[in-house]
């Protein structure tokens, strides 16, 4: 008799369970505040509910408990002279955790940016920030970790000192470094992995046991890239090692506008024309970087000085230009870069500019994603400039511009570390911008080379197995273009295509998302199970009763989103 394939593909979402405190993703702005997350953790008397107990003056602040006319109480910091003026509570810190920080937030007038600070023994501690405002909590939520155990003192901070601060819900929640690992094995079970059914049966129907199935992925679906630029398209070594890890690309600066256009009139895609050609022959998807760059010391001299009349112009031909040139090819346009930290643009043709930017792009390229493109909104939670809720604030406001209601847009969040990384930080930070229903790219990461090789690479591995883990993230692309003089701040290989410590991470992490084998034999009852990443694969089965040496068949593994499905794929010999 011979074998007939089975194969069923079903989701295990319902009933998982985890030994860890589970994490709380949650994050928004409420007309009244929620509970304190995991019960306000380590924090004494969270939701105020019994006076003052626990808490204490700040500097000079004068702080009372206050009580609204629907009973909700909290907190009150007022009579503020300086900035760190406010309310406080001593907590214990220890090195080897991991932090969680929330908070409900409110200013008594207007709005004001309200910080959360962990002073500690080795220095203040930033922990997240956000815009409060008057009439509706806004939910500060961050975290942190240190480098040293002992006591610190949890304070706000707002340079506006003129408004009260009000606070209510607050919660610190410490994690061990296992249950942080555990987070993130229940996240890419949940929303990266599927469990694969086999069964093999014979033309009768019956089960056959004992049968050898491999199972092996051709292609992850989960975009994981690389920058590229134009030093590839004459290396043959260089090639081959990138086209053999990754699926998606940006190029470094082959789709900028000073290097489309140094001389005005004169027009050079040559290299990016390139650049794309050698990714479509090797099915590599492309992000469009970057239309346009508000920051003033990457504007082209010609560019810097035209009137604004002959500016707008000059910038509605860019966009028509390069999007039109590429229009349906390209997975993603970052259409601003950087608007969060410069305005260029914006000084020169009004403060709606960026807006309209996006309206000409939507017009020219409705199907792809039109991205505004970022750097320290995960990265470095002191910037306030580019802070999660600013971040949504600027959508909001190119939304916001006459026929922007339906842009597909996406979040990217450039990713370039200076710092040793701060992970409850990120995993926030990417919760608050996920409350848009957008999808979010990492574009740009990469870490300083100032850490040393290992501790580069040991950092990297951290950010990506939290990037990765992360439910709203919807894919990653390295900052490591490699060129004769070297990498931006971080390679992955040496100029003869042996590994560094980084490049080492990348194919360790690519390894254990997927692009290893599952083997087995089938059960009495012919059933194969193994949990897989998205992507594309093939099966191949054996058994003594076949008179072929194998039976083989290609399917892909892909998100159901989250519900519980079944796929049955029938192969007959």
């Amino acid at each position: 008799m011979l074998p007939s394939l089975l194969l069923f593909c079903t989701l295990l979402f319902a009933g998982f369970e985890a030994d860890a405190l589970t994490y709380d993703y949650t994050a928004s702005c409420l007309e009244n505040p929620h509970k304190p997350q995991y019960g306000g953790g380590i924090i004494i008397n969270p939701e105020l509910s019994h006076g003052l107990r626990g808490w204490s003056t700040f500097e000079n602040a004068k702080i009372e408990h206050r009580v609204l006319s629907g009973g909700n109480k909290f907190i009150v910091a007022h009579s503020r002279k300086q900035p760190n003026d406010s309310i406080s509570q001593k907590v214990y810190l220890q090195k080897d955790k991991l932090y969680t920080f929330s908070a409900w937030i409110q200013v008594s007038d207007g709005n004001a940016p309200v910080a959360a600070v962990f002073k500690t023994t080795s220095g203040q501690k930033h922990a997240g920030a956000v815009t409060a405002k008057s009439k509706c909590w806004s939910m500060l939520k961050g975290g942190l970790n240190v480098n040293v155990s002992g006591l610190a003192e949890l304070y706000f901070e707002s340079k506006n000192t003129s408004v009260e601060i009000w606070a209510d819900s607050i919660s610190l929640q410490p994690f061990t470094q296992d249950q942080w690992s555990s987070h993130q094995d229940q996240s890419i079970e949940k929303t990266r992995k599927t469990n694969v059914r086999i069964q093999a049966v014979d033309e009768q129907g019956s089960p056959i046991s004992n049968a050898s199935i491999s199972i092996l992925q051709k292609k992850l679906s989960f975009p994981f890239g690389s920058a590229i630029n134009k030093n590839i398209l004459t290396n043959t070594a260089y090639q081959n090692w990138f086209t053999s890890r990754f699926t998606v690309t940006t190029f470094e600066n082959e789709m900028k506008w000073y290097t489309n256009e140094p001389v005005p009139g004169q027009e050079n895609y040559k290299d990016a024309d390139a650049l794309l050609q050698f990714a479509k022959q090797h099915s590599i998807a492309v992000r469009g970087h970057t239309v346009l760059w508000e920051d003033p010391n990457y504007i082209q001299g010609w560019v810097a000085s035209l009137s604004p009349r002959d500016l707008a112009i000059a910038v509605d031909k860019r966009i028509n230009s390069i999007m039109s040139k590429y229009k349906g090819q390209l997975i993603a346009w970052d259409v601003v870069n950087e608007n969060l930290h410069s305005s260029f643009f914006e000084s020169k043709l009004g403060q709606s500019a960026s807006a309209s930017f996006y309206n000409r792009a939507q017009r020219i390229d409705a199907a792809t994603t039109l991205f505004l493109n970022e750097y320290n909104t995960i990265e470095d939670n002191r910037d306030g400039l580019s802070k999660p809720d600013n971040y949504l604030r600027k959508l909001r406001e190119i939304r916001g511009f006459p026929g922007n209601n339906n842009l597909t847009l996406g979040i990217g969040l450039q990713g370039h570390f200076s710092n040793p990384p701060n992970l409850p930080y990120i995993r926030a930070s990417i919760d608050i911008l996920a409350s848009a229903s957008l999808p979010i790219w990492i574009t740009e990461l990469d870490v300083a080379n100032n850490f040393g090789e290992q501790a580069q690479a040991e950092y990297l591995e951290q950010i990506l197995r939290e990037l990765h883990a992360h439910p709203k993230v919807s894919g990653i692309v390295l900052w490591s273009a490699l060129a004769p003089g070297g990498c931006y701040r971080m390679c992955l290989t040496d100029d003869n295509f042996n590994n560094l410590a980084t490049g080492n991470v990348v194919d360790k992490l690519r390894q254990e998302w997927g692009s290893n084998s599952s083997e087995g034999t089938t059960d009495t009852n012919g059933f194969f199970e193994a949990s897989l990443f998205h992507g594309d694969y093939k099966v191949k089965i054996s058994h003594p009763t076949m008179t072929s040496p194998f039976l083989a068949q290609s399917f892909k593994v892909v998100s159901t989103d989250h519900r519980s499905e079944q796929t049955t794929l029938l192969l007959k010999v």
